[in-house]
């Protein structure tokens, strides 16, 4: 009879974005834990980009700090890959594992002496760091993720992908700018593709009538995680604010411009080492969940966003 294999749980019931900064981690809790079986507690509509990564075995769906499914209780060993705590150290205590790998929060007696958290850290150096502390090397480069085994619309093979979308009002570049955007890439002769949710889907319309866009070159609301990566994939060249697409973009390795306003790109941004990847941002900080576009992103401007793309375009006609 095969012997089961010891549980090892990471949580991060996050978004697109978040999972993705989170792949170096998943990879070095793979590399030091291969006797375990790697169990990711993350968004079930996740759970194919995070299996495509090579690090996790499993996705078990879980909802921010909501008590985790009975089959994750019991644990060998627990990694806090959320946040600080301490609401998220408790959730995973209350499962019962072995051991606890985390930050250490005062309000948790069972983190004491864990690594300490740093705010001003790029949220893929934070969790390779609190591991790397703990023990567990881990390497902040491995975010490279091959493209599905999935065939992308002929429509969107390099085409200039826009992504207006963004979790919150702060980190949305106004729309007429990226429908101005649309307009100066189809003058150069390159197709053009707006991607979305499905709660995005009336904004990627408004861009597209804006823009003089085809219906066919609207595929927000249309796609999963997996042809959301097949699309981005296949694209020459995308353009999106401080959002998950961003770092598609980065682990596919497509060329991009990513907007930034309220967060500086030294939190979230691409590894400034790839060159094919520019972050653009005013160099004001705010808060990132304001109900209105941030002052700092409404000072990037149309011309800067054409002249990043003609950069990152020379970039790969180089590479």
């Amino acid at each position: 009879m095969a012997v089961r294999k010891p549980l090892l749980l990471a949580l991060r019931p996050l978004g697109l974005g978040d999972l993705l900064t989170g792949v170096p981690a998943l990879r070095a809790l793979r590399e030091g834990y291969a006797e375990h079986r790697i169990v990711l507690a993350a968004p079930r509509l996740l759970a194919p980009l995070a299996r495509l990564t090579g690090a996790v075995e499993e996705v078990v769906p879980t909802s921010p700090l909501e008590p985790l499914d009975e089959a994750l209780h019991g644990a060998d060993v627990a990694v806090n890959l959320h946040g600080r705590g301490p609401a998220s150290h408790r959730v995973l205590l209350a499962a019962g594992p072995r051991r606890l790998i985390a930050f250490e929060n005062r309000a948790v007696p069972e983190s004491r002496g864990m690594p300490s958290w740093r705010v001003d850290e790029h949220e893929v150096d934070r969790w390779c760091r609190m591991l790397a502390e703990h023990g567990i090397p881990a390497d902040p480069a491995d975010l490279d993720v091959d493209p599905p085994a999935i065939a992308a619309p002929a429509g969107a093979h390099g085409a200039t992908l826009l992504h207006p979308g963004a979790a919150s009002a702060a980190r949305r570049w106004p729309l007429e700018r990226f429908a101005a955007v649309a307009r100066a890439e189809r003058t150069s002769g390159r197709r053009v593709v707006v991607t979305g949710s499905a709660a995005e889907a009336p904004l990627a319309r408004r861009l597209a009538e804006t823009a003089g866009l085809a219906d066919a070159a609207v595929f927000a609301g249309r796609t999963n995680v997996l042809e959301l990566a097949a699309l981005v994939a296949a694209a020459g060249r995308v353009v999106c604010g401080d959002t998950g697409v961003g770092h598609l973009a980065t682990a596919l390795g497509t060329p991009s411009v990513v907007l930034f306003g309220p967060t500086p790109p030294a939190l979230w941004g691409p590894p400034p080492d790839r060159a094919r990847h520019v972050a653009l941002w005013a160099g004001s900080t705010g808060d990132p969940h304001a109900f209105e576009p941030h002052s700092g992103l409404l000072e990037i401007g149309v011309p800067q966003v054409l002249d990043a793309l003609a950069r990152v375009e020379r970039v790969e006609a180089a590479a």
